[in-house]
């Protein structure tokens, strides 16, 4: 992956979007939507570092600039972008951020000083920034989610993926509830490997303990982003809280079933194909950052996961 370094002669397209893993891959078909565009443009995407493997992937960027969030100033002198892109949100923060590097046009939602659609309240985040996407004359397919695979093989092609990783605690499917699931695949021949962040070590292992696999059935902690991604593009089955693993899942059409709580999968959800979201939003209170389980996500049950699984496989 190019840094900005000096300019090779081609216009630039600066986008911000400066979050998570999901949130880069949501924005994939906006992406995409650029590149068919505008072919003759360097497109650099300014999200946080750690994203890099995966931003590799997708084939509609050319740069990543180092940016982990909107505290600091985009490192871009000013003038030097022809376009400045705001997929990261509706605020004046970002917006700032994107006027401060003096691009010749702006690309947002509409507000002073910016030409754009109003902001579309509810509704898929994909389809929000494919839509805006399509509005300023760079049509975008919101399904158009796919990236490619990492050089890397998986570890373990065909095993089932029991991520029970959660950014926060309103996400935080109970460890026993995975384990019952894990159990009772694994009866069924399924090799189960349990992954997570480094966070997520000691979840995992209860995980893997309750469902009675052994410790080396726990990656949580020991996969760097491309050897996950790369496990997650040749799955059997990917069983997740709503986290970049289901992310992952729908762009490598893997099949999926992702416990959703905070966020409504209406919003959030995975597109058409092998994918199934659980949740009872009658009980969803919806603070995302929480340390308590959203409810909405407890009462969905191993029982509820084991038959969606059926499913899509």
């Amino acid at each position: 992956m190019e840094r900005l370094g000096e300019r090779d002669g081609r216009p630039e397209i600066l986008v911000l979007r400066a979050l998570g893993l999901g949130d880069l891959l949501v924005s994939v078909p906006a992406l995409r939507g650029i590149r068919r565009a505008r072919p003759d443009a360097r497109v650099v995407v300014a999200m946080p570092t750690w994203l890099e493997p995966v931003v590799a992937l997708v084939d509609a960027v050319d740069v990543l600039l180092p940016t982990a969030g909107l505290d600091q100033a985009l490192a871009v002198e000013p003038g030097r972008v022809e376009v400045a892109v705001d997929l990261h949100g509706n605020g004046p923060e970002s917006r700032g951020r994107c006027e401060a590097v003096q691009p010749a046009r702006l690309v947002g939602f509409g507000a002073p000083g910016w030409n754009g659609p109003p902001w579309p309240e509810g509704g898929l985040e994909r389809v929000r920034w494919a839509d805006l996407m399509t509005w300023h004359g760079m049509p975008a397919d919101p399904d158009d989610l796919a990236i490619d695979r990492p050089a890397q093989p998986s570890r373990a092609p065909g095993c089932v993926v029991v991520h029970v990783g959660a950014a926060y605690g309103s996400r935080a499917w109970p460890v026993a509830s995975f384990a019952a699931v894990a159990r009772r695949l694994t009866s069924q021949n399924d090799a189960v490997l349990v992954t997570g962040g480094g966070a997520d070590r000691k979840r995992a292992e209860q995980t893997a303990a309750l469902a009675g696999l052994p410790p080396s059935a726990v990656l949580a902690g020991r996969l760097a982003l491309g050897d996950f991604a790369a496990l997650v593009a040749e799955a059997g089955l990917v069983v997740t809280a709503d986290t970049g693993a289901g992310h992952l899942a729908s762009a490598y059409r893997r099949p999926s079933v992702v416990i959703f709580g905070p966020a409504p999968p209406e919003q959030w959800g995975p597109p058409p194909g092998p994918h199934v979201a659980l949740t009872h939003a009658e009980l969803r209170r919806g603070d995302a950052f929480t340390d308590e389980p959203d409810p909405a996500l407890l009462a969905v049950s191993p029982e509820e996961v084991l038959t969606a699984a059926a499913t899509v496989r």
